[in-house]
């Protein structure tokens, strides 16, 4: 099993930045992919970004495309999403996940193990 801690949350103006991180344990690192996702009041969980095992392919999805990036630190075990630009429009609780069929897919049935999530509110 994989056991995925988010941090890095928190409240920021619009036009600013945030770091969030995965701190990830249990199953060996560089054994998955991972992907970030997230879920607005009232709405449904929506694909962020993910990135392959090595951290050579990525795959964000449109709209914060150019603004995030999703980067992977495989000797930390931890895993980032690097926001910049931040619009309100990005509040949410941030998750990331594990997928263990090593795709780079936005689709959450292929991700097996989640993280509690993380609040970012971005204030207009």
């Amino acid at each position: 099993q994989a056991q995925l801690v988010e941090s890095g949350g928190g409240l920021v103006q619009a036009g600013g930045s945030l770091r969030l991180s995965c701190a990830a344990s249990g199953r060996t690192f560089t054994t998955y992919a991972m992907g970030w996702f997230r879920q607005a009041p009232g709405k449904e969980r929506e694909f962020v970004a993910a990135i392959n095992w090595s951290g050579g392919r990525t795959l964000y999805a449109d709209d914060v495309k150019g603004r995030f990036t999703i980067l992977r630190d495989n000797g930390k075990n931890t895993g980032y999403l690097q926001m910049s630009r931040l619009k309100p429009e990005d509040t949410a609780v941030y998750y990331c996940a594990a997928d263990l069929g090593f795709g780079v897919v936005p689709e959450m049935r292929a991700y097996d193990y989640w993280g509690q999530g993380t609040q970012v509110t971005v204030s207009s």
